[in-house]
């Protein structure tokens, strides 16, 4: 008995080794900085995964995140205090569509429009919570009561012109001048 003992403590032991040696490898780099390991482990807790090694991306303000090079992969809590800061191609993005300081790749831009329909080229804000708008400006749609409406997709229109883009969805109109200045009328 005590000799099986002593072989299973030897196998805890050289597991505890072998996971303390791979975490110790284990390179995550989030905006282009290295985390440290108790970082990788705390969100690993806090998540329940297991984070591979590799390159991310993660936007603080929206909570946002992706593989380098990548459209987004999830959403995470906002604001944590990790890696450096979101650089404007973090997705390899290709349209003329920025959130956050991000260039939206086409993938993403196509979800955003099944969402809220037509989106002309800006520049862009978004919060944890959906709420997004032109930067600098007010909410003008909230992507979590978008996605709510469901497969319907986006049930409302919206008109993009040289002067200016306005739309609706029945409970809220909006008109955005090229400035950026808005002006929302109704249930918003």
């Amino acid at each position: 008995m005590r000799s099986i003992l002593k072989v299973a403590l030897a196998a805890l032991a050289f597991a505890f080794a072998s996971s303390t040696a791979t975490a110790d490898e284990q390179a995550v780099i989030v905006n282009g900085v290295q985390l440290p390991n108790t970082a990788v482990i705390a969100l690993q807790l806090a998540y329940r995964t297991i984070i591979p090694s590799g390159r991310y991306w993660y936007d603080p303000d929206s909570g946002l995140w992706g593989r380098e090079g990548e459209p987004l992969a999830g959403q995470m809590h906002a604001g944590l205090q990790i890696g450096g800061s979101l650089k404007s191609n973090a997705s390899n993005g290709d349209t003329d569509v920025y959130v956050n300081g991000r260039r939206l790749p086409r993938p993403e831009l196509h979800a955003l429009q099944q969402l809220v329909g037509p989106v002309r080229p800006g520049r862009y804000w978004l919060d944890p919570y959906g709420n997004a708008g032109f930067e600098g400006g007010p909410p003008l749609v909230n992507l979590a009561q978008a996605r709510a409406r469901g497969a319907q997709g986006y049930a409302g229109w919206n008109n993009n012109t040289a002067f200016g883009n306005w739309g609706g969805d029945g409970n809220c109109s909006y008109y955005n001048n090229p400035n950026g200045d808005s002006i929302l009328i109704g249930e918003c």
